[in-house]
C-alpha cells in the first residue's frame, strides 16, 4: 500500500514538473528531481530486497533467527543472510513447523 501510494506520489511530481517546465518555471526542476529521486528509489528497493521462494535457498545461507509478519502477505517472515554478498533473503515460513 505505502509502495503504491509513493510510485502516484512520484508519477504526480513528474507531470507537475513537466507541467512547470513547459510553462517556463525553474521550480520545475526541483519537483523533477524529487520525483525522479523518489521512483529510483522504490526501483532499487523492490530489485535489491525481493523475496526468495521457499525452497530455493542455498546451502550456504544462514537463518539469522528473525521473525516478522509481512504486512502485505500476513504471513511469518525469516530472514536469511549470506556471509559472501551481504546480501539478505525473506523467506515466507509456516508457523506452526519449527524451521
Amino acid at each position: 500500500m505505502l509502495r503504491k501510494t509513493l510510485m502516484v506520489i512520484g508519477t504526480l511530481c513528474l507531470l507537475g514538473a513537466l507541467g512547470l517546465i513547459a510553462s517556463g518555471q525553474l521550480g520545475g526542476l526541483q519537483l523533477l528531481l524529487l520525483g525522479v529521486v523518489l521512483l529510483a528509489g522504490l526501483a532499487f528497493e523492490t530489485w535489491r530486497y525481493k523475496r526468495v521462494q521457499p525452497g530455493r535457498i542455498e546451502a550456504h545461507w544462514q537463518d539469522t533467527g528473525e521473525r516478522f509478519v509481512d504486512p502485505e502477505t500476513g504471513q511469518t517472515t525469516a530472514v536469511y543472510f549470506d556471509p559472501r554478498t551481504a546480501e539478505r533473503h525473506y523467506i515466507a515460513v509456516d508457523p506452526a513447523r519449527p524451521s
